[in-house]
């Protein structure tokens, strides 16, 4: 018999749980870079629309899925789907619920510990007196390991230990006593700690505590409409993507919540309430946080430059900085606040991460919670150190495109057809409306069967084949060039650069310029290779050696072009780390695609097929 025999404590708290699921680093973080990037407000168009088509949809199919697998006492998306219809290939269909949490949290555990270190450091003012530069520093310093940034050595592997721990001791509390008492306090907080942010950055005043522009600056920049931007496809997959990393849908963490209700418990408000709520969060307060306090510091120029490195960049390399303007003690509020808000943000939603894992181990091989929730622990910190020893080789980066991105579009598509098509709608639409507490309008019926499924196609079909400079007038297949972000691109390595083999006996330059210098940081030494950039800024790239086994076959102020040889000696490319990152996801998704097929074994012999 399951050991697996929990549930809800209360409906607010399956709903703040839902929610925190959810809301995430991508309300804070990804939000507000996506909307400056693809025209601003014009992008809030395509992202609703993808919500009412994708998002909800989406919501009501894996909440009336686990739901109705709950019933036969299954907890994670293999048994879950293979309730739904017995053929085989199902249950490995539903190995992507349990593979994405688990690979998705050894990453994501990384992010939610840069938080509790950056919390720390805010309360004992480690940024006073930091400029921009020494701030950005800061953070590169802490992503190299094997760097202290305040004499605590290997910090960033100690607080990502206790992170995962943290995480571990919640799971062990149970559904209930563990990962309901977290959304009870968690959700709460952050909205909290949102709203006196959002209310410090709207009501910036230029020329106040060094401010050069008010905060509704910020605020118009960002909702201000580039509509021509509609004609983009590329705006409009970037709108769908981001309803997939704000919802969570795709990962089969809602599935197992889900699984949790009885019979008649009700599924469609509480998963409206859990969608719309988490719309808020990310709508109303994740565009009110760091765009306005950026540009009423830094302008809209820079701001739109450091958009380019993305979310991250601009939360911690930035904001620790913006901070200190408000005065020691001010700064320290903000910064628990900001990095306060989202650990709560992060923790709720790697909570939910590892429900599937855990209720797969608790209903197939009896495993008590305890147990199965060390065993969580112990596989993501297996998966999650290659993350942070090698960040910097691109392992970090692997993880987020397949775990992260390709893994949930293509089970959304799978799931929104064996709901639809092989399940049948008029069972799944009964799935949703039984003991439904509000009237989900009757057009959602053809939304489900032919609108979701659609657009899930074209979603997945524009990541396949992604065209170079998102440029899709040209559909000569001759021509086709794949974009480097397009799953054809990632697959055969383009924009890799010349250092295409795993080991080599010379590196080569990435690209033109000319060597600016050789220097010494950290007790580590680089060439720096410095070219103008289109807009006539200089750009620099630094590139790492080791003069004990490396040989400098250029000087200081001589022209590099790319492909040129930098140094000879024995190298282990990027690409080498790329790969082997790749194989440990692979080999992930087998194991787990193993243990599923013993569990049917066992279920077959104990006849408890359902």
């Amino acid at each position: 018999m399951s050991t697996n025999t929990e549930a809800w404590g209360s409906r607010v708290g399956l709903v703040l749980a839902m929610a925190g699921n959810a809301v995430g680093f991508g309300n804070f973080l990804r939000f507000p870079v996506q909307a400056v990037q693809n025209g601003g407000g014009a992008f809030i168009i395509p992202y609703l629309v993808s919500f009412l088509v994708l998002g909800l949809p989406l919501l009501m199919i894996e909440w009336a899925s686990g739901r109705f697998g709950g019933q036969f006492g299954h907890h994670s998306t293999p048994f879950i789907m293979g309730s739904m219809d017995k053929r085989w290939l199902w249950k490995y269909v539903g190995v992507f619920g349990i593979f994405s949490n688990i690979a998705i949290a050894a990453y994501y555990c990384y992010i939610e510990s840069w938080t509790i270190s950056y919390i720390f450091h805010s309360l004992f003012g480690t940024f006073n007196g930091m400029d921009q530069h020494e701030v950005a520093g800061f953070f590169s310093n802490y992503l190299d390991v094997t760097t202290s940034t305040t004499g605590i050595p290997y910090e960033a592997l100690i607080f990502f230990v206790l992170c995962l721990t943290l995480n571990t001791w919640i799971l062990s509390r149970g559904l209930s006593g563990g990962v309901e008492k977290v959304a009870k306090i968690g959700v709460p907080m952050l909205i909290v700690f949102g709203v006196f942010l959002a209310y410090r950055g709207i009501t910036l005043k230029a020329g106040h505590e060094g401010a050069i522009n008010n905060g509704t600056v910020g605020l118009n920049f960002l909702w201000t409409p580039d509509y021509s931007s509609l004609a983009n496809p590329k705006v409009w997959l970037a709108a769908a993507g981001q309803i997939f990393f704000t919802l969570s849908v795709g990962m089969g963490s809602i599935q197992c919540y889900a699984s949790y209700l009885k019979k008649r418990d009700d599924i469609a408000l509480n998963a409206m309430s859990a969608g719309w709520m988490n719309e808020f969060v990310e709508i109303v307060l994740g565009s009110a946080v760091i765009i306005p306090i950026s540009i009423g510091y830094l302008g809209i120029d820079r701001v739109v430059e450091l958009t380019g490195i993305g979310g991250l960049g601009l939360g911690f390399r930035t904001m620790p900085f913006l901070f200190e303007q408000w005065g020691p003690i001010l700064s320290a509020i903000a910064g628990v606040s900001f990095f306060g808000l989202l650990f709560f943000a992060g923790i709720t939603s790697s909570l939910a991460m590892g429900t599937p894992g855990m209720g797969f181990l608790m209903d197939e091989f009896n495993w008590s919670r305890p147990k199965a929730a060390l065993a969580f622990g112990i596989v993501v910190l297996m998966l999650g150190l290659p993350t942070i020893f090698f960040f910097n080789e691109g392992v970090f980066d692997e993880y987020d495109y397949w775990a992260g991105t390709v893994s949930l579009v293509v089970f959304a598509l799978l799931e929104a057809i064996l709901f639809s098509w092989v399940f049948g709608l008029k069972k799944g639409w009964r799935e949703i409306t039984d003991g439904a507490d509000i009237r989900i309008p009757l057009i959602y019926r053809f939304v489900i069967k032919y609108i979701t499924p659609a657009v899930l196609i074209l979603v997945f079909t524009g990541a396949l084949i992604r065209p170079v400079n998102d440029d899709w007038s040209n559909l000569n297949p001759r021509e086709w060039e794949f974009h480097n972000e397009s799953i054809i691109g990632q697959l055969q390595h383009k924009g890799i650069g010349p250092n295409k083999t795993w080991f080599a006996g010379a590196f080569y330059s990435e690209a033109d310029g000319r060597i600016d210098s050789v220097f010494v940081l950290r007790e580590k030494h680089y060439i720096r290779v410095t070219r103008l950039s289109p807009g006539g800024e200089p750009a620099s790239r630094d590139y790492r050696f080791n003069p004990e086994r490396h040989t400098l076959s250029l000087n200081p102020g001589e022209e590099v072009e790319a492909g040129a040889v930098l140094y000879t000696g024995k190298v282990v490319n990027r690409i080498f780390y790329i790969d082997m990152a790749r194989l440990l996801l692979v080999s992930l998704f087998l194991l787990i695609s193993l243990l599923v097929y013993i569990a049917w074994r066992k279920r077959t012999r104990e006849g408890r097929i359902s």
